[in-house]
């Protein structure tokens, strides 16, 4: 499952007046929370407070532990509870995908690094954005030509891309709205990371060619 499904799958597990509730309230607590809390909190049987927040559990929004409540140990300390807590893992959905995370974290490290080496901020963006593109996930389906693997590579990251002959259109740019509003250097940016995407698949180059309806950057065979 991608990180989009997974995601999508946590909050359709919300979808539901009781599941909500209890993630709001585990969520609150200072400390994991049992069952039987949960359910006297939000006054329902115990055994109903335990399908849901197992389902939660298993849509990744809750994480569990076996504690003794007694707060004793050895015997007659009695047997050990499920408690529930909320991970650190966030969650967001947006249809098309889009990466505004990721560029905030290339920014940050630009901002980190040029601080440090006095190179300006910009150009360190790129080359931030080249390393990291460097280091993606390069898609293993045997007998697939440049172009093919670089499309299923980045499919992954929410590029949606299309081939047409020896090019690859972009019909998605994962950074839409900060493109928008700081084209030149969001573009840079994302030309960047493709550049480094491709030396790591190896026969496509990125090529800044910025479109209507599309991302500003295709992808074409090295012909080379």
């Amino acid at each position: 499952m991608t990180d989009v499904a997974r995601d999508i799958a946590g909050i359709s597990a919300l979808d539901d007046p009781t599941r909500w509730d209890l993630y709001a309230f585990v969520g609150a607590q200072p400390s994991p929370v049992s069952r039987e809390q949960a359910a006297a909190e939000l006054g329902i049987p115990v055994h109903q407070a335990k399908f849901h927040l197992d389902r939660l559990e298993d849509a990744g929004l809750l994480e569990s532990e076996y504690v003794r409540l007694t707060g004793r140990s050895g015997p007659g300390a009695g047997r050990p509870s499920k408690v529930y807590y909320r991970p650190d893992r966030e969650i967001s959905v947006s249809l098309p995908h889009r990466a505004y995370a990721l560029a905030g974290n290339l920014m940050a490290a630009a901002i980190d690094e040029a601080s440090s080496t006095n190179v300006p901020v910009a150009e360190t963006l790129e080359q931030v954005a080249r390393r990291w593109g460097a280091e993606i996930e390069v898609a293993s389906t045997p007998h697939l030509d440049a172009l093919q693997v670089a499309a299923e590579s980045l499919r992954e990251y929410g590029f949606e891309p299309r081939i047409a002959d020896t090019v690859i259109e972009l019909a998605n740019c994962p950074f839409h709205a900060l493109a928008a509003a700081h084209p030149r250097l969001v573009c840079s940016m994302n030309k960047a990371l493709l550049d480094g995407a491709c030396e790591q698949i190896g026969g496509v180059r990125a090529s800044l060619e910025p479109g209507e309806g599309r991302c500003c950057v295709v992808l074409r065979a090295d012909a080379s």
